[in-house]
């Protein structure tokens, strides 16, 4: 059965991937290169900075983008990017020349990015080529790692991976325990050190079911902390470098040895300080590594035919830089105590052969299933974090969808396994009256809040959930672009007037002196960008730039503002409401406040769905107390 349900996984995937090269085609091609440039996924013009060999030997070279700054990118470390060529500026039909070879982001700081290029590349020729861009590339490398990994647990047979597999998709088979007294931990809550003490006894697998606001990663990183008492190193994974990024700083700040595999998407010291590449080039043995190499790149550069000492020279020194390289790489990996990476980096040539006890994977219910079992080949138990009630994997293909493909490892699990799961009930993040439906909807009423924050707002005698109704003002969503993005200016226009209200009852003193910080959240990229603009343009909200952040559901994902604002924008006689009937994001936009929250939308066309008219009459009846 659990074969079945994995070959239907790799036959997904390859649905997904096809679907994907389509789309990245399409884009590229139909759209035009300043769709792509207004969406973050391309730089137009570059300039072209410095370049050397970096710690990894890589040829790397330093671009800068000098247009467009205020677009948010989605530029990463890891990520594979082309460059082009497009005279004049792009347009829609403005031709686009790409150069042969794809390169790979090394880091990016801002608008400033160091890119890996192929040895042998020509410099001087990026340096002098006048309109020279960069666009993020199809990943085909995540794809081919998940493929060969379903691959290698489809054919898993009496090993330890074939007992995971079997494990996790059987109804029948239980899951193995180790038996001791429950530690306590005075500094976590009744719930939380339930769940540690979980992840201590599981010989196979635990589940952490982290709801919003409830603190899963300060539970996640004592696990850790306790399970590397009794083991001498662990592998912790996530889905997006930014979620490997936080644990590996609360690691850190708990005075735990971390080796990160990949660079942070927050360029600093801290950051960096735990990277593999910073490690590597700080060891002492490096300078002699350094200087090895250059002697290599300069004898190829003077090998003449026929030189008959040139293979010995060559054989000696390429003999003594690996001899260096395995002796740093020893020390930095024995010395580590938590090896940290994203679940495709985890099969970076660095970690092969590795072994380890326990894999920790957070924001699990975020990856596909083929991304987790990449990690879980190196391991013998899991422990899985995350929340399957907020956002799922991004799929672009509607028939890998529908056939199963977003159903997560994690769900998997839950579903089979109920036993090993902890949901952590005390949430510290939100009013209680902003939290209260949330837990009712998606948590059967168990979440509760801290008594610390459950009456927390900004002003007194203040509702803090509201919902502005937009169907009286003729607020009607339209398409934009060729993208056909949704929008709805009335709506947009309108939730700028309502938080500039909400800040002139405040006033202007508080909410500088305490740094009131706000977040405006609508489903649709294209509201997204409007909003921005009309922020952009408003003198009133000058002050405050700093304080507001607009972005998609997506894009505030983890985090929290004290107060929130969400435009649904959808508003037609049809009552469609698209992917607003993904209730896991809407879980997300609505538990990301910590004092007030207020929702614009249409109820008229909102309101069909039972989710959003249960809501709506939450809302009246919070109001009529």
């Amino acid at each position: 059965m659990e074969l079945q349900k994995l070959l239907q996984q790799r036959l997904l995937l390859d649905i997904e991937y096809e679907c994907e090269r389509e789309t990245f085609r399409q884009q590229t091609e139909a759209r035009g290169m300043h769709r792509l440039i207004k969406r973050g996924d391309a730089w137009w013009p570059l300039r072209v900075g410095r370049s050397y060999y970096n710690s990894l030997n890589q040829l790397v070279v330093e671009v800068n983008r000098t247009a467009d700054e205020d677009i948010e990118h989605n530029f990463e470390f890891g990520r594979p990017v082309v460059f082009f060529v497009s005279l004049p500026a792009p347009q829609k039909d403005t031709p686009v020349k790409y150069f042969k070879y794809t390169a790979t982001v090394s880091y990016v700081d801002g608008d400033r990015m160091v890119v890996a290029v192929p040895d042998g590349t020509s410099i001087i020729e990026l340096q002098n080529t006048e309109g020279l861009g960069i666009q993020l590339s199809f990943d085909e490398t995540s794809y081919r790692t998940m493929a060969n990994a379903l691959e290698k647990v489809i054919n898993a047979k009496n090993n330890r991976l074939a007992y995971l597999r079997d494990l996790f998709y059987s109804k029948t088979l239980k899951a193995q325990h180790f038996i001791f007294e429950p530690m306590r931990f005075p500094y976590l809550n009744s719930t939380q050190e339930q769940a540690v003490n979980r992840v201590l006894r599981a010989k196979d697998v635990a589940i952490v079911h982290g709801p919003p606001g409830t603190g899963k990663t300060t539970t996640l990183v004592e696990a850790v902390y306790e399970t590397l008492r009794r083991e001498p190193q662990v592998l912790v994974c996530a889905q997006s470098n930014m979620a490997v990024d936080w644990i590996s700083e609360k690691l850190m700040d708990r005075g735990v040895n971390v080796l990160r595999i990949g660079n942070p998407t927050r360029v600093n010291d801290k950051m960096l300080s735990f990277t593999y590449e910073r490690r590597f080039e700080a060891h002492p043995d490096y300078p002699q590594l350094w200087a090895i190499r250059k002697s290599i790149r300069e004898l190829r550069g003077r090998h003449r035919r026929g030189d008959s000492g040139y293979h010995q020279k060559m054989d000696r020194l390429k003999s003594r830089a690996a001899e260096l390289e395995i002796r740093i790489n020893a020390e930095l990996f024995g010395e580590a105590r938590v090896i940290a990476s994203t679940l495709v980096g985890s099969d970076n040539r660095l970690l092969q052969g590795m072994k380890f006890g326990t894999l920790f994977i957070d924001e699990a219910a975020q990856a596909l299933e083929a991304a987790c079992w990449i990690p879980i080949r190196k391991a013998s138990r899991v422990v899985l974090a995350g929340d399957h009630c907020q956002l799922p994997p991004t799929i672009k293909s509607m028939a890998a969808k529908k056939g199963g493909l977003e159903v997560t490892l994690m769900e998997r699990i839950v579903e089979n396994k109920p036993e090993e799961v902890t949901l952590l009930k005390m949430q510290y993040r939100m009013n209680d009256q902003i939290m209260r439906f949330s837990s009712d909807w998606f948590y059967h009423g168990e979440v509760e809040s801290a008594p610390s924050v459950s009456h927390r707002g900004i002003l007194d005698y203040d509702l803090p959930i509201a919902w502005i109704d937009t169907s009286d003002i003729d607020a009607r969503e339209e398409f934009v672009g060729e993208t056909f993005g949704r929008i709805n200016k009335t709506e947009a226009e309108l939730t700028l007037a309502v938080l500039q209200h909400y800040y002139e009852k405040v006033g202007r003193t508080r909410i500088l002196e305490e740094r009131i910080d706000v977040g405006i959240i609508s489903p649709y990229r294209a509201q997204v960008q409007y909003l921005r603009q009309l922020i952009r343009k408003r003198e009133f909200f000058k002050p405050y730039r700093q304080l507001i952040s607009v972005n998609t559901v997506d894009g505030f994902q983890g985090q929290e503002r004290d107060v929130i604002l969400i435009s649904l924008v959808r508003a037609n006689d049809e009552g469609q409401i698209g992917f607003l009937s993904d209730l896991r994001r809407m879980n997300v936009a609505i538990t990301r406040a910590r004092m007030k929250l207020i929702i614009l939308g249409d109820t008229t066309t909102l309101a069909r769905h039972p989710f959003y008219a249960k809501l709506f009459r939450y809302i009246q009846r919070l109001e009529e107390e």
